[in-house]
């Protein structure tokens, strides 16, 4: 039966660490091992996220290896080594037709026009199903990839990514939607009154444009963007339409996408215009005996060495290797200064202070979710709580990470998507023709439109 369009359902992404999000995953049997350069791999992933009506499919990225222990990270090969996520989803753009691709490119080590062209091209090629993940790097060694010796403080590289996305926004409306007029009979190919130039001069950029590709078929690619400091949070109600960001309880869920929608009234934006997404990492059984069972064999896999390393980087890079395995973790060695706004980091600390929690139960729990929430059990109960979220108004999505790819995507797809379909609470078939319409957000208008004279230099 076709539903109402209008009524309001469930946004779902996809995030695809390249073997799950488990940091054991590569070692599950049904884990395809090489998966971060493998394209098969992500091309089996998108069409099964297309089967289970998935809005959209999101790469996370870095321009750095992690640095860390040696002997953990030979243990521990997740984002080591991988392709670079917007030419591998403009190839998976052409095995997909309505999966939105969204791919994160940071602000702190890319130009405005580099990503303006990059992200147009992408939704060119996706006929509109191109989102950005706006980024502004946590991992120090990019600098040093990029001439610096050390990485942005936090507050200037929020006004650098602000300042970043209202450039990248003039670059996409260089040309009006109907300035390629490609007419042979009067041999004119656009009209020069749809021109525009950003002449773009602030604090943080200078960019003449314009850009040297059409505007996009979604106007502007869909803006996403991660972060709970206040920072981020700002950044957010300004810029962002899709937010992910890591809620651990349905009343701080209710704060924060309360709080975040609160501010986008300053910037003249309706609280609609934004999916707030946190993470959620399913494992699901046909029993909750059964999801528990699969959480184990995965917990079983994690190798001291590399539990040690997730909590060490989770808490700032501290020295953790005289701990006792058995024993809680010392409150002592958690800086003083820790950002415990910071969603993952103080989901981490929280966990510490449990009363008899030990470092190896601390490492085990954060293993399998990386600071996202954990939903384990039948079909009906995962939606359950799904659907308790969404009606009481502390998501307006989720980001899916399965734990295992392919094998707990399709779990996902083939066991928790019927039965929120069958509640109503995500489509049935693709309503839109772009990522923008599948999640209902409205296309920008060229700020140039109905001007009398367009600029070309």
């Amino acid at each position: 039966m076709k539903a109402s369009s209008s009524k309001p359902r469930l946004a779902l992404g996809l995030l695809i660490h390249p073997t799950g999000n488990h940091v054991a995953s590569w070692l599950h049997p049904s884990a395809q091992v090489d998966a971060g350069s493998n394209f098969a791999h992500y091309a089996q992933l998108a069409k099964t996220a297309e089967a289970g009506c998935f809005d959209f499919m999101f790469l996370a990225d870095a321009l750095a290896v992690r640095g860390g222990h040696m002997e953990a990270l030979s243990r521990w090969p997740q984002y080591m080594a991988y392709f670079e996520p917007t030419t591998l989803l403009s190839a998976l753009a052409a095995l997909t037709r309505n999966l939105g691709l969204v791919a994160t490119a940071t602000t702190s080590y890319n130009e405005p026009f580099n990503i303006a062209r990059r992200f147009a091209s992408l939704d060119h090629i996706s006929h509109g199903r191109a989102g950005w993940n706006v980024v502004t790097s946590s991992n120090p060694d990019e600098a040093l990839n990029f001439g610096r010796p050390e990485h942005f403080k936090h507050g200037d590289r929020y006004a650098r990514a602000r300042e970043f996305v209202e450039v990248v926004k003039k670059l996409w409306d260089s040309w009006e939607d109907d300035a390629f007029i490609r007419d042979r009979a009067s041999g004119r190919y656009f009209e020069p009154s749809k021109l525009h130039v950003a002449h773009h001069a602030q604090e943080h950029f200078n960019v003449r444009g314009p850009l040297n590709i059409s505007r996009a078929p979604q106007g502007y690619p869909v803006i996403a963007q991660a972060g709970a400091s206040e920072d981020g949070r700002e950044l957010a109600a300004h810029s962002a339409e899709i937010v992910f960001t890591p809620l651990h309880s349905l009343d701080k869920a209710k704060a924060f996408y309360q709080d975040v929608k609160r501010r986008m009234d300053k910037y003249r934006r309706a609280e609609d215009q934004m999916k707030i997404t946190p993470g959620l990492n399913v494992i699901v059984g046909a029993t909750r005996g059964e999801a528990v069972r699969k959480q184990k064999h995965l917990e079983s896999l994690v190798h001291p060495a590399v539990g040690l390393e997730l909590l060490s980087n989770a808490l700032g890079g501290i020295d953790l290797s005289g701990c006792d395995l058995d024993r809680p973790l010392p409150l002592s060695l958690i800086p003083e200064d820790t950002n415990t706004s910071k969603g993952t980091l103080a989901h981490t600390i929280e966990m510490s202070q449990k009363e008899g929690t030990t470092v190896r139960q601390l490492y085990l729990e954060y293993a399998g979710a990386r600071g996202q929430r954990t939903l384990l059990g039948t079909p009906q109960s995962i939606v359950d709580d799904m659907e308790e979220w969404f009606h009481s108004k502390g998501v307006d999505g989720f980001l899916i990470q399965p734990s295992v790819a392919p094998a707990d995507l399709v779990d996902f797809v083939d066991l928790v998507v019927p039965e929120l379909q069958r509640r109503d609470l995500l489509r049935t078939f693709y309503e839109g023709g772009t990522l923008r319409a599948n999640l209902r957000l409205a296309r920008p208008d060229n700020r140039h439109a109905g001007s009398a004279t367009g600029e070309r230099s």
